[in-house]
């Protein structure tokens, strides 16, 4: 039986239609993370919706060369 409510919420997460995975996030710049955004970030997508979050700096970074 808990095989199959794994399977259930694996299947949830999967096809729910907002959710882009950890590739496109930190591809964008973001980092997957659970939960909650940490200060000085905000969310601009979902990797796994509604659980794991891709949230990105408010700041943008600079590169210095």
């Amino acid at each position: 039986m808990g095989i199959l409510w794994f399977i259930l919420i694996f299947i949830s997460l999967i096809t729910h239609g907002n959710a882009h995975g950890p590739d496109s996030c930190n591809h964008e710049g973001g980092l997957c993370r659970v939960g909650n955004c940490i200060p000085g970030e905000y969310l601009a997508k979902y990797c796994f919706e509604p659980i794991i979050l891709c949230c990105k700096s408010l700041t943008p970074t600079t590169i210095k060369s």
